[in-house]
């Protein structure tokens, strides 16, 4: 696929995407859970827990790296997290790089989506649904609760839950090998939610999906359509979201009698749906199948949004090199679109990897006074600066974007390519040492600060920043060796 920062399936983003508008409160207050999860596992623990599992998934390479879906699936996410009143986390949201059917929630407000999953979604609301009951899970507590108990089992150690955890939502059968290898086979049948924990999900999900202003009826319409995708399903193999989210005729027959005397609501899916959905399409299978796959809508007249089926086949295009064609169907694309960011972004692409960088350069300054706040676009055109040789403005210009988004792997990891290209060795390693560490890599990031700190050529409050982050560092770097010698 385009660059989409790397071909190693490893960055996550986020930026805003014009989505609707606020969302309303919720009427009815959510139940007062009281602190008795809290007393075991506090925000912060379960935020800490959360972070390791997700250096682990980052690890893996399952992180599924395209800016312009995690992008989507934030600004999602957060317009149903938002309709909460009083929600005092924060949350991430996440594409997962697998096309299972699939969706999670990991401690600290970390919520998964695989790509399989969303594929299946037929409707913005469908998958508005999903993410709105496990973000219920992680508004009540479902979570920590469930830790609670394991941890008063005393069964394994933190981190090693976090890794159960995240295998079990995402891959049940390595989470069986996880913890049979702990010699803790009790935690398996504890991971799952409990029946009444999932009741509860889909109720308060229920009301968040309608605060939001999505079709409450949603809900029940994607449990229906993943029995069905179930029972199609010839190689007999459940679903992972089946395995942990169970979803029986009692439950649909229970979210249909739940809006049966709500009145229809006709909601027009964001034109970021269908696009995201043409990009994750693109991915699927081999590049050519995935060309002839829209070639096929087109010719047939098959698709929910022309636009994004035709951009569907430009990215299927730009995967497989065919530069020249991909050129002509973005040309056609843009004739009959308005301008929008994600199309900007496919023809910056188009132009550097075609080789032609001084034309993308110029492409994305023009794209970026537009949409000064599109991610794909933030991360791209410092690319194409470091292509054409121009490291100082690039980093520059990575200067900025990092006061906006400090935590940002990928940005980092572009600063140290550029500080490098400087000669200024204190940054570079700085840098390559914050990339290290987003990606899970904590030894290699306590390596690349004591080469920043070893450096001759950084002043003062520089290495006083390094001298801080490394402290920091080697404290978490043998935190996870001791819970990976507990588990």
């Amino acid at each position: 696929m385009p660059l989409r920062c790397s071909l190693s399936l490893l960055v996550t983003c986020s930026c805003v995407l014009a989505l609707g508008a606020a969302p309303s409160a919720i009427s009815q207050a959510l139940p007062d859970l009281g602190d008795a999860s809290q007393a075991i596992l506090s925000p912060a623990q379960e935020k800490k827990l959360g972070e390791s599992a997700m250096l682990e998934l980052r690890l893996s390479g399952a992180y599924l790296n395209d800016p312009e879906i995690n992008a989507y699936l934030n600004e999602l996410g957060q317009r149903l997290a938002g309709a909460i009143p009083g929600a005092k986390r924060d949350f991430e949201f996440f594409a997962v790089n697998d096309f299972a059917i699939n969706a999670f929630a990991l401690p600290g407000g970390y919520i998964g989506v695989n790509a399989g999953l969303l594929l299946l979604a037929q409707s913005e609301s469908e998958l508005a649904g999903v993410l709105a009951h496990e973000v219920s899970h992680v508004s009540q507590n479902h979570i920590a609760r469930m830790i609670d108990s394991q941890s008063k089992a005393g069964l394994v150690s933190m981190a090693a839950l976090a890794l159960a955890i995240l295998a079990a939502r995402s891959n049940p059968e390595v989470a069986q090998g996880l913890v049979m290898a702990s010699q803790a086979g009790l935690i398996q049948s504890q991971l799952d939610f409990t029946r009444e924990h999932e009741r509860e999900a889909d109720r308060i999900g229920l009301q968040v999906l309608e605060a939001a202003g999505f079709d409450a009826r949603a809900m029940a319409s994607f449990m229906e359509r993943l029995q069905r995708a179930t029972r199609a399903n010839d190689s007999g193999k459940t679903p992972g979201y089946l395995r942990t989210h169970p979803i029986t005729s009692e439950r649909i027959a229970e979210a249909l009698d739940r809006v049966q005397d709500k009145p229809y609501r006709q909601v027009k899916d964001s034109v970021e749906f269908h696009f995201v959905r043409a990009l994750a399409k693109s991915y699927q299978g081999e590049d050519r199948a995935a060309v002839a796959h829209f070639e096929l809508a087109l010719k047939e007249r098959k698709f929910n949004h022309e636009g994004a089926t035709r951009y569907g086949l430009v990215a299927a295009l730009l995967r497989g090199q065919d530069y020249a064609r991909a050129e002509r169907e973005l040309k056609v694309l843009e004739q009959s679109h308005p301008k929008h960011p994600m199309i900007e972004a496919l023809a910056g692409q188009l132009l550097l990897q075609s080789g032609k960088v001084k034309p993308a350069i110029a492409r994305y300054q023009s794209a970026l006074k537009l949409f000064p706040s599109h991610l794909q676009l933030v991360y791209d055109y410092p690319e194409a600066l470091l292509r054409d040789k121009q490291a100082k403005p690039a980093v520059e210009f990575l200067a900025e974007q990092l006061q906006r988004y400090p935590r940002d792997g990928h940005l980092h990891q572009l600063a140290a390519r550029g500080y490098a290209a400087l000669d200024k060795r204190a940054l570079q390693h700085r840098h390559q040492g914050e990339y290290y560490a987003w990606r899970g890599n904590l030894k290699g990031a306590v390596e690349q600060m004591e080469l920043a700190l070893n450096s001759n050529d950084g002043d003062f409050y520089l290495l006083s920043v390094v001298g801080a982050r490394l402290r920091t560092l080697k404290a978490d770097f043998e935190e996870q060796k001791s819970a990976k010698r507990a588990g």
